[in-house]
């Protein structure tokens, strides 16, 4: 389908942030399909919870946040909290009538004519005056690079494609990475591993007491500051450290938790580290967290020399027209549905020709 079809407004994910940004369109005039689309490349609802492992139960999720309009009751938590998420995303698109598209790629967004966007798939192209972008992390999971990592003769897997702990019985296990993936893996790899070793480049940050308002404000204002530079942005939790709770403690006091720093260099049969000392291993776990998925919002130039996407807001400063969710600050699940309501606030500002907010 080759066909150009004009709309207000595209989002482009259909995760918490887009279905957030999706339902107050909608709420403030915007009809799906004739007004603005929703685009979304994955099977099916949920985002990407969807894939997240089997043993991750909804329990076990720290910080879920309703979406705005429907609140997620009942939940079992023994379940997978992918199950869960998933139905409850699917209740949502239908209650609200956001007849999201799925799966439809999004390969390109680039400059169109008469001040509009054109937003290219395989199955066809949108000219839209205006971008909500809700991309996430998922598809972009982060591998650090360290000497020797091509000769392990062992597996190497990432985050975004651990299934659970069963696969790993028997097996001597390094796991990469200070964040709540790496602790959460440890945590289910001890009972089935021969061994597990922990490294971080950095000594883990407990947190400790309950994570109140204020101290959620000040750390989403310190990732706010780098986006507000043109920086990268990091994760909130890398500024809010790790909650210290029941299962965290038995870990740390069984030794589960006992992090080393991280090695200098992959051998065939492990990892080493510059004193000589060596942690054997069958399998390198990289918990080592995720990037922003925006190539194909490159012919857009919205990047600065810093390597980030300056905004204001939800904003790109470099273009107005473009909104990005689930990006730095607004990262988190409360902080997506705020920041749906926000773009499209200032959205419908762009479209009627008033200023927009400083």
């Amino acid at each position: 389908m080759n066909a150009v079809r004009e709309v207000e407004a595209v989002v482009i994910g259909a995760g918490q942030a887009g279905l957030s940004a999706a339902y107050h369109l909608r709420r403030t005039g915007f009809e799906p399909d004739r007004d603005f689309v929703v685009l979304d490349h994955s099977p099916g609802p949920g985002g990407a919870w969807q894939f997240r492992w089997p043993s991750l139960t909804f329990g076990k999720v720290h910080g879920m946040h309703a979406l705005p309009g429907m609140e997620l009751t009942d939940a079992d938590p023994a379940r997978p909290s992918s199950e869960v998420v998933r139905e409850y995303f699917d209740r949502y698109e239908r209650a609200f009538g956001l007849r999201v598209r799925r799966p439809v790629d999004v390969r390109a967004v680039r400059e169109g004519t008469g001040g509009r966007l054109l937003v290219q798939t395989p199955d066809g192209t949108w000219a839209t005056r205006a971008l909500i972008n809700a991309t996430g992390t998922w598809d972009r999971p982060f591998w650090p690079r360290y000497p020797g990592q091509e000769t392990f003769r062992g597996r190497q897997l990432h985050t975004a494609r651990y299934a659970g702990p069963e696969e790993f019985a028997g097996r001597r296990v390094v796991v990469v990475g200070g964040g709540a993936s790496g602790t959460q893996h440890l945590l289910e790899l001890a009972p089935y591993a021969a061994a597990t070793t922990w490294v971080t480049r950095r000594p883990p940050v407990f947190r400790e007491g309950p994570f109140d308002e204020d101290a959620g404000r000040a750390a989403v204002a310190l990732v706010e500051e780098r986006v507000r530079q043109g920086l990268p942005p990091r994760s909130v939790v890398s500024v809010t450290g790790l909650p210290l709770n029941d299962a965290i403690r038995q870990g740390l006091a069984d030794g589960i938790l006992d992090r080393r720093p991280m090695f200098d260099r992959v051998v065939p049969d492990g990892v080493e580290w510059r004193d000589g000392s060596k942690a054997v291993a069958d399998v390198i776990l990289w918990a080592t967290g995720f990037r922003a998925a925006l190539d194909h919002l490159t012919p857009l130039k919205l990047r600065e020399p810093g390597g980030g996407i300056r905004l204001e807001g939800t904003r790109a400063v470099a273009d107005p027209r473009v909104h990005l969710l689930g990006y730095g600050p607004s990262a988190s699940t409360i902080g997506a549905n705020r920041a749906g309501r926000a773009a499209v606030r200032d959205i419908r500002r762009l479209l009627a020709g008033e200023p927009l907010a400083a």
